[in-house]
């Protein structure tokens, strides 16, 4: 090793850990070199001498600690839970946002959680994305209710507000492959069909009420993308009101993305029986469409 860098050195001699987290290590100056913090990852290491390396839990690793917090439970048995999530509330830690997410207050909500995959979040949400979500409470319920999301059996329905009059057919298919924005790594995009970019994804979507200036719509997810709605309400000219990531505007008070998880269908992961779920859209996606001038028949979801 005489004469390589730093950072190869310690990714040779500490292979269980990733090389982001020795070098993360390095910036936080628990690495020694001739007993002084080296910081500099393409310093050179000579035969003969010693480097230091002081092991530090990452804010990863902290993360996974139980939080109370006031979940807006819809149903609750000893295999299924059923929650309400609020616009703001992180679903899993992630960069910035190490704590206060739901899974930290699933932590706190029933002690089984920590002995299950994620404490049994089988879905997710966006940040600012409201409504219903699933989470498996039991081992069993999680495999189940994985299985039954990949085979399209869980009815997801969404409540969009969108830019734009709606032209065309009232309810429109959109089978477009989405993967990550090749120029804005913080987007997803439609990309091209060829499989090599993205994966598959299907989005049924369906004209409620429409002005000139907007559209209200239901979206029936048959795939779980990220930022799936959001990518392809974009693509066919229709952003979201709030959602400046995909081109749309805060307009009406919406300073979010205007996207509520409105309807769940499915069979209980142990027991089959049906269950059928509904939440209204809070208060500042009800705020927008009465500003907007149009109308919300929950009737209509079908």
């Amino acid at each position: 090793m005489h004469g390589w860098r730093i950072d190869r050195a310690l990714a040779r001699l500490i292979p269980e850990f990733s090389r982001s987290y020795l070098q993360q290590l390095m910036a936080d100056g628990a690495v020694q070199l001739r007993g002084a913090a080296v910081i500099k990852q393409a310093a050179r290491i000579a035969a003969g001498e010693r480097l230091q390396v002081e092991l530090r839990p990452t804010q990863q690793a902290m993360a996974f600690v139980p939080q109370a917090l006031a979940l807006d439970v819809v149903f609750e048995d000893a295999d299924l839970l059923v929650i309400n999530k609020p616009a703001g509330l992180v679903v899993h830690p992630a960069a910035g946002n190490w704590s206060g997410t739901l899974l930290n207050g699933l932590l706190a909500h029933h002690v089984g959680a920590v002995s299950l995959p994620r404490a049994g979040i089988v879905h997710r949400l966006d940040k600012d994305t409201s409504g219903l979500m699933l989470v498996g409470k039991s081992r069993q319920a999680v495999e189940a209710l994985v299985r039954a999301i990949a085979a399209r059996e869980v009815n997801r329905q969404y409540l969009a507000l969108a830019h734009g009059r709606w032209s065309g057919a009232a309810e429109q298919g959109v089978d477009q492959p989405i993967g990550r924005d090749s120029r804005n790594r913080l987007r997803m995009a439609v990309v091209p069909q060829d499989g090599t970019t993205g994966k598959p994804a299907q989005t049924t979507v369906r004209r409620l009420d429409g002005s000139d200036q907007a559209c209200l719509v239901a979206c029936k997810l048959h795939t779980g993308r990220t930022h799936q709605i959001r990518v392809h309400m974009a693509w066919l000219g229709h952003p979201l009101v709030g959602d400046t990531l995909y081109g749309g505007r805060v307009l009406w008070g919406m300073g979010r993305q205007a996207l509520h998880a409105t309807r769940l269908r499915l069979q209980h992961p142990i027991g089959g029986q049906s269950l059928d779920f509904q939440s209204a859209p809070p208060a500042d996606f009800m705020d927008a469409l009465a500003q907007s001038g149009l109308q919300y028949n929950p009737s209509s979801l079908g």
